[in-house]
């Protein structure tokens, strides 16, 4: 009863903090990097799972993340982000994209699932970030297949984007996938259009859409 209570509880907190907004008609959330849009037709699918694949240490998702809290703060919209390993520097994200941000810090991999399932019954944001990026290898494996698949049977019925942010390709449920491909050096990082020269490859879509099912490159 007292975990029962918690949960409802934390449930009132987060229809508070981040009441909801009218569904968009739109099929799809823009992220505002330009690359990322063209490749996707447009932005992340909403109502389904994309598998942001970054299998390189620096290949750019922690950019790409700050880009999204961005794009977040002009459009006036939330963004869960279910941090694997604790890693998220807030700093560098600046205040005023802070106050459009749930930033849920986990250590383990099996937290950030629990925390994913909570929020997406929570159905409060259009876009839920969960970054395994820095997970390893064998806790992600433990990860059931099950588990990514009843994530999707939650986001499917809400106006929600849902990222999930991995080493390697891992989530069997996702209808989108799509590989960073970028090797970042310290001078990358310090260019000013450093985010606009992102790569991605579609590497798979089950989506109704343009997207093709076909390997397409995109760069930024």
């Amino acid at each position: 009863m007292v975990a029962s209570s918690k949960l409802i509880d934390l449930r009132k907190l987060l229809a508070e903090r981040f009441p909801q907004r009218a569904a968009s008609p739109a099929a799809v959330l823009a992220t505002g990097v330009v690359a990322l849009d063209k490749a996707t037709s447009g932005g992340l699918p909403k109502s389904a799972i994309t598998e942001l694949i970054s299998p390189e240490k620096s290949a750019g998702s922690a950019s790409l993340i700050h880009t999204l809290l961005g794009a977040a703060q002009r459009e006036r919209y939330f963004i869960a982000l279910i941090d694997g390993r604790d890693s998220f520097d807030p700093q560098s994200a600046g205040n005023r994209c802070l106050h459009h941000l749930l930033w849920v810090r986990c250590q383990k991999a099996f937290e950030a699932i629990k925390a994913a399932d909570l929020l997406l019954r929570d159905g409060n944001f259009p876009l839920v970030i969960v970054d395994l990026v820095l997970n390893a290898a064998e806790e992600l494996r433990k990860i059931r297949q099950t588990s990514w698949y009843r994530l999707q049977r939650l986001v499917e019925a809400l106006p929600t984007a849902c990222l999930v942010m991995t080493r390697q390709s891992m989530v069997s449920s996702a209808q989108l996938k799509i590989v960073l491909e970028n090797q970042w050096t310290l001078e990358s990082l310090e260019q000013d259009d450093a985010i606009s020269r992102l790569r991605f490859l579609i590497q798979r879509s089950h989506l109704k859409s343009e997207v093709s099912d076909q390997r397409s490159q995109v760069r930024g």
